[in-house]
């Protein structure tokens, strides 16, 4: 196998082998190929009665295990991509699994509370040990939900709520609002609307979707609000070559932001935005432009949004990616899901809470589960400090790639992710390159995924290692001089 220099980093003793003893030191093939014929078989039989066309393999997951995920057949990859970005501390955590077998799981599970009407009588104490604890720098209120898209769908729902209450000025509602809304008509239905940013990504529901602008094929054939899109910065690489450009780049992009809200013809309640462009290429931005975001909305009353279900818990060098921003003030909400395993928005403003029941509502109002899940994930990353080595082994492993895009004869390309834990991706010279690239790694042992046109992104887990970085390092290198 091909070798690497690697820069020269102090690591502390292994984290994983604390979890994960028999964790492998690298790939187990158990077939010639992955995925096998077992995990083959099971994915035709059950597709005949589910939708599984986006299948990678069929996982066991009984015998996944750390940074290793297996297939039906028993085939173990290295898996950067973890669940799409949603393994926080790796396949059968014995601390989650010691979680989940506890007393109040069990509870929790099968006396599954509505918790708008019956929160259960400790579920304040589970969220201020978990989710509450690890809210972001301004955020004192939690509203959880059910999904990253149900966060989002919500966090828009307290947005236009919030908003028309500041024009009531505290009335109560008419009768005009309240018969018109029940025929889906203005007075009582809104016509604000939510802005969000070209190649992003919130979800698949219906407001959420509105939102979406990274692939066609989550919209087509779904009704969609007629919201604003704004442009999002397209950086050029190697980012300290073009720092003038991509300044340039951004306050155009500013400009433009503001133009649209002066010249709106309907009140934006609020404004969306990913710290990285996740789904629509893992596309990212520098502080000044986030800070500009920060400073336009504020000026023009509209509600500031980071959607951080997939960059949030750790994966960037900081617990929310947005805390690399230093932004004078907080934003107004910050959704979150995927590593949390659980789902909902962070807020510090109380009127962002209706002040009427039934409004921000539904049967279960999140899941006590997740909850409790999301209690251990984030005791766990605190007590081991997964954050700090998160953002020492992205250091290592972005130098390393650095070597690897450098060898690639023009395959690799555009590099980002720099000082910015495992959050990292890089573009492809073709589509084709990427798809030949993509199954020489699953050839070799290494499962790794797609975003946007042309990118291929990591998202391990925050007990992904020095080891494990040599072990993708190498897999790479020679997957792509397959290529």
């Amino acid at each position: 196998m091909l070798r690497i220099p690697k820069p020269s980093y102090r690591f502390v003793r292994s984290i994983s082998t604390k979890y994960f003893p028999n964790e492998p030191s690298a790939p187990v093939f158990t077939t010639s190929s992955v995925p096998g014929p077992k995990s083959k078989q099971i994915n035709q039989e059950l597709g005949e009665v589910y939708d599984n066309g986006a299948t990678y393999f069929v996982a066991d997951y009984f015998q996944s295990i750390g940074n290793y995920i297996s297939d039906a057949d028993g085939n173990k990859l290295l898996d950067v991509y973890c669940q799409i970005s949603s393994i926080p501390l790796g396949y059968n955590n014995p601390k989650l699994i010691e979680a989940a077998k506890s007393d109040e799981m069990v509870s929790a599970i099968v006396n599954r509370p509505a918790l708008a009407c019956f929160p259960q009588s400790n579920y304040k104490d589970i969220l201020e040990q978990g989710l509450l604890a690890a809210a972001p720098p301004g955020m004192t209120k939690i509203w959880t939900s059910l999904s990253g898209s149900d966060a989002n769908e919500t966090a828009y729902k307290a947005a236009f709520m919030y908003q028309h209450a500041k024009l009531r000025k505290g009335a109560d509602f008419t009768a005009e609002e309240l018969s018109s809304v029940m025929d889906n008509k203005t007075p009582g239905a809104s016509e604000m609307v939510i802005l969000s940013f070209d190649k992003g990504f919130h979800g698949r529901t219906f407001g959420a979707l509105a939102t979406t602008r990274s692939k066609a094929i989550h919209k087509l054939d779904i009704p969609a609000f007629p919201w604003p899109k704004a442009p999002f910065p397209q950086l050029k690489y190697p980012l300290e070559e073009f720092a003038a450009e991509n300044r340039q780049e951004e306050q155009r992009c500013l400009d433009e932001l503001e133009n649209i809200i002066v010249n709106s013809p309907k009140q934006i309640a609020a404004a969306i935005v990913e710290p990285v462009q996740s789904e629509g290429g893992d596309n990212h931005a520098s502080s000044f432009f986030f800070q500009g975001l920060r400073d336009i909305t504020a000026k023009h009353g509209i509600l500031f949004i980071v959607d951080e279900v997939q960059t949030g818990v750790g994966a960037t060098g900081k617990f929310w990616a947005h805390e690399h921003w230093n932004l004078t003030s907080p934003p107004d909400m910050v959704t979150f899901s995927k590593k949390f395993q659980a789902a909902g928005f962070y807020f510090g403003n109380g009127d962002l809470q209706p002040k009427q029941p039934f409004r921000q509502f539904n049967t279960w109002c999140g899941d006590p589960t997740k909850a409790i899940l999301a209690k251990a994930i984030y005791q766990e990353i605190k007590a081991s400090d997964l954050v700090t080595r998160t953002a020492t082994v992205g250091n290592y492993l972005y130098q390393g790639l650095q070597t690897v895009v450098s060898k690639s004869q023009g395959k690799f390309l555009n590099l980002r992710g720099e000082n910015y834990g495992t959050f990292i991706a890089w573009d492809c010279c073709s589509v084709e390159v990427r798809a030949k690239v993509l199954q020489a790694c699953k050839d070799l042992g290494l499962n790794m995924g797609a975003c946007g046109d042309l990118s291929i992104r990591l998202r391990p887990t925050l007990l992904f290692e020095k080891k494990h970085a040599d072990v993708f390092l190498n897999i790479l290198e020679e997957a792509v001089g397959k290529v």
